[in-house]
């Protein structure tokens, strides 16, 4: 009796491929490197135009300043919150990392932050993969309540070593001014400094989301099993995004310190200014966006200001309770952000469908 051979065609795995089957918006899909620099110099440019008109506004100035630097974390964490759907609430960490090393270097040995920003960044680096070894074993809420759980032991640390951090009396930058010390007189001058990491920021996600990177990001995000499946090594994708976000994260701690010149642990690790911020940032102008955190910061970040403002003199805490209102709504009503609704609205390409699975007919190709 003749046996007879069934041979199956294998699909190759490429980034086209990936395109195909991840849920992407289809202006996203063909983007040349020529169309990308305009458009992300055009955007900057743009972007830049708050700076230039109100450099002569102190309190304004100040606002822009922390709006481009929560702008530019809440980029920072859509890499692997948005891009990678790895829900992280310990941002805080890293960004923690970047505030209390840069400033005990610059108290204890007089390191300018221009010297210490990049290897401070890198050892967050290194933690955000130590730490994210294990949890990333974690999926959905889990994973969230882990990263959360490392805040508050960062937290509970932070006020125990007061040799490291100051404890509970938090640590003093001292007015050291000069461009050598990240100390400025003049406040437009920590706008101009803040839109400089925010660009870099959304540079670097930029770059990571047209990558290989990205597309496997995008993949882990959409169906983990199958992107495993599909040969892609889960695990380390995963720790690739965290490690680069977490870098940039502790970039953005490194400024927030120069910045203010005192940090303590509240400051550093409330859920409410740092560890869930950079993640609504991101929700509510459009996770898993480039533009998205950026115009979420833009929109949240002078409205928060403006509530704590015409609100202080009333019940303590009604801008918060407000603000958490206005929140709420545009997460039932705008489940895709600011940015994916004026898409939905504006957009004049409409969204791809989704592919059909590939079935495989024995003795034949992929139909």
């Amino acid at each position: 009796m003749n046996k007879t051979e069934h041979t199956v065609d294998t699909v190759p795995i490429t980034v086209s491929s990936l395109e195909q089957t991840i849920d992407v918006d289809s202006s996203q899909l063909i983007e040349t490197p020529k169309s990308l620099s305009f458009k992300y110099v055009g955007c900057m440019a743009l972007l830049f135009l708050p700076a230039l008109l109100l450099a002569q506004y102190p309190q304004w100035i100040n606002i822009v300043a922390f709006t481009y630097l929560m702008g530019g974390v809440a980029v920072a964490w859509n890499i692997i919150g948005g891009y990678g759907g790895q829900f992280s609430l310990g941002h805080g960490v890293f960004f923690s990392i970047g505030a209390y090393m840069t400033a005990a270097l610059f108290i204890n040995y007089g390191v300018s932050p221009w010297i210490s920003i990049v290897p401070i960044a890198l050892i967050a680096g290194l933690v955000s993969v130590l730490i994210s070894w294990p949890t990333f074993r974690l999926r959905g809420p889990f994973f969230a309540i882990a990263t959360l759980a490392f805040n508050e032991v960062m937290f509970v640390l932070a006020n125990h070593f007061d040799s490291l951090t100051g404890g509970p009396r938090g640590l003093m930058i001292p007015f050291k001014a000069g461009f050598a010390n990240m100390i400025f007189t003049e406040r437009s001058y920590y706008a101009y400094l803040m839109f400089g990491f925010a660009a870099f920021s959304v540079g670097v996600s930029v770059l990571v989301r047209y990558s290989r990177l990205g597309y496997y990001l995008l993949a882990v995000r959409e169906d983990e099993d199958c992107a495993r499946a599909c040969g892609i090594n889960v695990l380390g994708v995963k720790l690739s995004g965290m490690a680069i976000s977490a870098i940039l994260t502790s970039m953005g701690g490194t400024l927030f310190t120069m910045y203010l010149r005192y940090i303590d642990p509240p400051t550093l690790f409330t859920m409410s200014d740092i560890g869930v911020k950079f993640a609504l940032l991101s929700l509510i102008g459009g996770i898993g966006t480039i533009a998205g955190p950026v115009l979420g910061a833009a929109l949240i970040i002078p409205f928060e200001n403006y509530l704590r403002t015409e609100l202080s003199n009333g019940l303590p805490g009604s801008n918060l309770a407000v603000l958490g209102f206005l929140m709420v709504l545009a997460a039932l009503f705008m489940k895709k952000g600011i940015y994916g609704l004026f898409q939905e609205r504006f957009g004049k390409n409409k969204k791809p469908k989704k592919s059909t699975p590939m079935s495989v007919r024995p003795g034949g190709g992929a139909t």
